[in-house]
């Protein structure tokens, strides 16, 4: 009642209208100070305290009744509706709309390569095989452990990976081969994704072989004139027909292909990793059973117009020493530098990277991209090939800071020099370093052992071999300070001997002195180009199709990781840098050029030099074309991807690439297409190698 009694009470003087004005004016500026405050046992003291205290009392039930869930909901609520309208105005304009206000922007589109050359009178000639490389292709479960109740059928690889998130560690298990084998782990079955929805889009919105695909329809290709070679790309080659039988279902698809469509030999279009595949296939085919397919020493003449390999890694990439040494690459390292918790966490428990490493180390197709040739081929202490390259931005052009003059007024570049042979150094003081400088402790024979995570249940169950390597393993591969090609094999061979065991038995790194020794029968050498010949098939065209412009991965400065358990002890020390921002050196990463992946040297050589002609890798003379693609990224962001890419997945939606493919596909030769077509300096630095042709 009293509560009731205070509401009624008067309100406050000062809201008075018969207020003397004049009180006012005089206190403007004095604040409380100039106000006498009422007697504390008056009528309007207490009056105004109950009052003061009511509104509090209000101000907290107001502020009760909105909560932090509340503002969750809004929040979501106001995200959803934004979306579901978007969505809405997106199925209910015009399928031109996107179109028409790209063409208002940035001026009228070319025409695709498929539309183009359907106005030109191309029309369906040579069926094409597609073979996708490596992560690309989709795969599938078709038997796991209970943890993956669900999931039958569903892609594990490729895909949306809504089911995946919700069971990451069961996700990794099913993803993961045998340790010993190679092969499926007990009680689970992964099998690739058939047709060309294998490989078209590897998430949705996210093209691979979609905008081929869809270019050669456009002068008449459908599903009876192309075929999708997928297949199991964690497995080794020949382990791909030992489990799936895929290389005799390759050839079994193309003499289809040939036999219903009059003859025509087929072109086949391989991708990255797939490059090597194909490669080791076409040995594969003609070799006698059990090892090789029985296809004779005339198949491939017989099947094969030309091969077109997007992004080969012929000679392999550094880039995979990196992930397979330490589970990283360039991006990874600057996300595992600038937040440690997330990739590489032993008190969250996520440790991200190591279950990667866990899983990753069991694709034995990863040990196919080691780099081949050793040091004659990437160099060593003191030489590479690409010696004197600059890495200044292709948009960029020579100011005063960068030139000097000599005595004779010439204008003289003077890039840093880049030591690309050592592919691996601990600290940037040792990949500078003159080689002479370099006092190297040997690490093949070093004791391994002591280490206190040997016994540790959770690091056995993470597993990397680096709790067996223990801290004398550790530090005798520091102490060795540097590595270049040949070493890295070696040093693989220390630091993951169960892999690289299992790898050798499937692939070879060297270069064969004599091609007709009957060791080089076998299929672990089939991948590499220096250690098996080409088939007898002079009418066959090999092209080497590739981006340039794009700095790529070429050599590594590391340092030793923090000391805790089950860490992977080894990470690239992305705090050395350059000089300055035209550098090689980022984050710890000597760049060279290439297509962001592949190297030029890898990519190009063995077209530009190693099977030019007649040589003891090419003895039928296969013609071999180099044909580059200058890297031009999108304008903004309504081109998507770009039209001009020479990145290694995005050149796949390159305007002048899948031009060039549809014209081999429609019957023209290299020679019409304009032969080589070069941007780089693939020829100066193949010509570098002495390598016996």
């Amino acid at each position: 009642m009293s509560l009731l009694r205070r509401r009624k009470q008067p309100p406050p003087e000062e809201e008075h209208p018969n207020e003397d004005s004049g009180s006012d004016h005089d206190n403007k500026g004095k604040g409380e100070k100039g106000r006498k405050p009422p007697p504390p046992d008056s009528p309007s003291s207490s009056s105004a305290a109950g009052a003061g205290k009511e509104g509090k009392d209000a101000t907290k039930r107001t502020k009760a009744k909105w909560s932090c869930v509340d503002s969750c909901c809004w929040l979501v609520g106001c995200v959803c509706s934004v979306w579901w309208l978007l969505l809405f105005l997106y199925n209910a304009m015009p399928a031109s709309f996107p179109q028409y206000v790209t063409e208002a922007i940035t001026g009228p589109l070319p025409d695709p390569p498929g539309v183009k050359l359907q106005k030109e009178g191309l029309r369906v000639k040579h069926p094409v095989v597609f073979v996708p490389g490596i992560v690309t292709g989709g795969l599938e479960l078709w038997e796991g452990h209970q943890c993956a109740e669900g999931l039958f059928r569903k892609r594990l690889w490729g895909g949306t990976f809504g089911d995946v998130y919700k069971r990451p560690l069961c996700w990794v298990e099913h993803m993961s081969l045998d340790n010993e084998t190679g092969l499926d782990k007990p009680g689970i079955r992964v099998r690739p994704v058939t047709g060309l929805v294998a490989a078209d889009y590897f998430v949705p919105g996210y093209f691979v072989w979609a905008v081929l695909i869809a270019n050669l329809a456009r002068i008449g290709y459908e599903e009876k004139t192309m075929y999708m070679a997928a297949y199991d790309w964690r497995l080794s080659f020949q382990n791909t027909e030992v489990r799936d039988q895929t290389l005799s279902r390759i050839k079994s698809n193309i003499e289809l292909l040939v036999a219903t469509n009059g003859g025509n030999r087929v072109v086949v279009i391989p991708h990255s990793m797939g490059v090597l595949y194909f490669l080791h296939f076409m040995k594969w085919v003609e070799a006698p059973p059990p090892m090789g397919g029985g296809g004779g020493p005339n198949w491939c003449a017989k099947h094969i117009k030309a091969v077109m390999n997007i992004g080969g890694p012929f000679l392999g990439v550094p880039k995979a020493v990196a992930g397979l040494f330490s589970s990283e690459a360039k991006d990874v390292a600057v996300a595992r530098a600038i937040a440690p918790e997330v990739l590489d966490s032993d008190f969250l428990g996520l440790q991200t990277l190591r279950h990667l490493m866990r899983m990753t180390r069991t694709w034995d197709s990863t040990m196919s991209m080691i780099p081949k040739g050793g040091d004659t081929i990437w160099g060593d202490l003191d030489w590479s090939p690409e010696d004197g390259f600059e890495c200044k931005a292709k948009n960029q052009k020579t100011n005063d800071s960068e030139v000097s003059k000599d005595v004779n007024g010439k204008n003289e570049v003077h890039p840093d020099p880049v030591n690309y042979g050592r592919i691996v150094s601990f600290g940037k003081d040792v990949a500078e370093a003159p080689s002479s400088d370099i006092e190297q402790i040997e690490f093949r024979d070093a004791v391994k052992g002591n280490n206190i995570a040997h016994s540790n249940t959770s690091c056995r169950d993470i597993w990397t071999e680096y709790h067996e390597l223990g801290w004398g393993g550790i530090k005798a591969v520091a102490d060795y300070k540097v590595y270049t090609a040949s070493s890295i094999i070696d040093l693989l061979r220390f630091v993951a001997p169960r892999m690289m065991q299992r790898g050798s038995v499937h692939f070879s790194y060297g270069i064969a002195d004599n091609l007709d020794d009957p060791k080089y029968g076998h299929y672990k050498y089939w991948s590499n180009p220096l250690e098996t010949k080409l088939p007898n098939a002079p009418e066959l065209e090999i092209f080497s199709m590739y981006g340039v412009g794009i700095p790529t991965e070429r050599a590594y400065v590391y340092k030793l990781a923090q000391q805790a358990e089950c860490y992977i002890p080894f990470q690239i020390d992305t705090s050395a840098e350059g000089g300055d921002e035209n550098s090689c050196l980022k984050g710890g990463v000597y760049l060279a050029n290439g297509d962001e992946t592949v190297p030029v040297l890898s990519a190009g050589y063995m077209c530009a030099k190693g099977w030019r002609g007649k040589t003891r890798f090419n003895p039928s003379g296969s013609k071999t074309y180099v044909r580059e693609y200058s890297h031009s990224p999108p304008s903004n962001l309504l081109e998507g991807r770009g039209t001009q890419s020479g990145a290694h997945v995005d050149i796949m939606g390159n305007f002048a690439l899948i031009e060039d493919i549809i014209r081999i596909a429609a019957g023209a030769t290299g020679e019409e297409l304009g032969g080589d077509q070069v941007y780089s300096d693939i020829f100066k630095w193949s010509d570098r190698i002495k390598l016996k042709l």
